[in-house]
């Protein structure tokens, strides 16, 4: 018998799990989160007995017919650190639980990750977490000295869709260009020139497009003002532009098969808004063009633009966006378990010697 791999990925609306036996899935499901059952807790942390007890009611079948050998749970927020496997440490969980260096539901990744081990007894890991930092030094640079861009996007998803995008087209990853956007309940968008990505549009500090439930970026003095005005408290406004507006803020909602529907019934609200999502998403992937044309004097073209995530189910969505940058480049979609293939393929690699888990140290 193969080895068995559990492995846990929680994000903003939903958490998913799956189950491999070596590289075949044998079990997949996702539970979504409806907006009240996450606004009953104050904070990210309220949410884990939550999680993983919704985990647990997943899997439960599935482990009466046999413990994991691994589980491998999405990296979370942590201090900027090269990509690959990192063993769930204790200096890791003090900085997600103590959120050192940000909020996100991802951080429950590794504490139900490692919650879990220790029950079984077995390892837990995460991969390629979403502060893997390939930036190059001048993309961090702002017009205010004090700030400065972090590398904070969904490194596992995007890293994976491009390599199994470069192996469909006959390329090599490390010799390709791609502009890659993961759209979900947060988007980012990456620049992966040559193996690296080289810069990322960081959705969880208010960058790019608006999201589900994310304002994206924003006119900042117009914040300062609103801020000001005393509408808002700072934490009200910053729960309010991360988990409270975009679609939501919008229309009332965050789903977007919803909106869709209310298109089809001839809202014409839900289709303006509709449209400016996907406006949004075109104009902020056009804008990394310059990010791949660096470097490479020959070369000056991008071998596609990918899309993946949630919003990519959308037939709509992806028809609209791709009418506006298929002349850059073409536009392939990837939907389904790239993120939990790319987490399993990590664990086995680990367990089969193929790979050393790296030490997560604090700063």
């Amino acid at each position: 018998m193969g080895s068995r791999i559990l492995v846990i990925n929680p994000g903003s609306t939903s958490t998913k799990v799956a189950i491999f036996n070596d590289e075949t899935v044998c079990f997949d499901a996702e539970v979504s989160h409806p907006r009240e059952s996450i606004d009953r807790f104050s904070d990210v942390l309220g949410q884990k007995e939550f999680r993983s007890a919704a985990v647990m009611d997943l899997i439960k079948d599935e482990v009466a017919k046999g413990t994991p050998d691994m589980v491998v749970g999405r990296g979370g927020l942590l201090r900027p650190i090269p990509g690959g496997p990192y063993s769930i440490n204790d200096a890791m969980l003090s900085d997600l639980e103590n959120e050192r260096y940000g909020s996100h539901p991802c951080n429950l990744g590794a504490m139900i990750a490692r919650e879990l081990a220790e029950q079984w007894a077995v390892p837990s890991m995460i991969m390629d977490p979403v502060v893997t930092d390939e930036m190059e030094p001048m993309t961090k640079i702002t017009g205010l000295p004090e700030i400065k861009r972090r590398s904070v996007f969904h490194a596992l998803s995007q890293r994976g869709v491009a390599r199994s995008v470069a192996a469909k087209m006959g390329l090599v990853y490390e010799d390709s260009k791609f502009i890659v956007a993961h759209m979900g309940g947060g988007t980012s968008i990456g620049a992966h020139r040559e193996g690296k990505i080289v810069d990322v549009i960081n959705g969880l500090d208010g960058e790019g497009p608006f999201t589900p439930e994310r304002s994206g970026a924003l006119p900042v003095l117009s914040v300062i003002e609103l801020l000001e005005s005393g509408k808002y408290t700072f934490a009200e406004l910053k729960k309010v532009v991360t988990s409270g507006c975009g679609l939501l803020g919008l229309t009332g909602t965050n789903d977007l098969r919803v909106i869709e529907s209310r298109i089809e019934e001839g809202d014409e609200h839900a289709k303006l808004v509709f449209e400016a999502l996907v406006y949004n998403i075109a104009k902020y992937l056009c804008s990394y063009l310059p990010a791949l044309m660096r470097g490479d004097a020959e070369k000056k073209s991008v071998d596609a633009i990918i899309l993946t995530g949630g919003l990519a189910r959308s037939k709509r969505l992806v028809s609209g966006v791709e009418e506006l940058v298929d002349y850059i480049a073409p536009v392939q979609v990837v939907t389904g378990l790239e993120e939990m293939e790319v987490m399993a393929r990590g664990g086995l690699a680990v367990l089969r010697g193929e790979m050393v888990p790296q030490i997560y140290n604090s700063r």
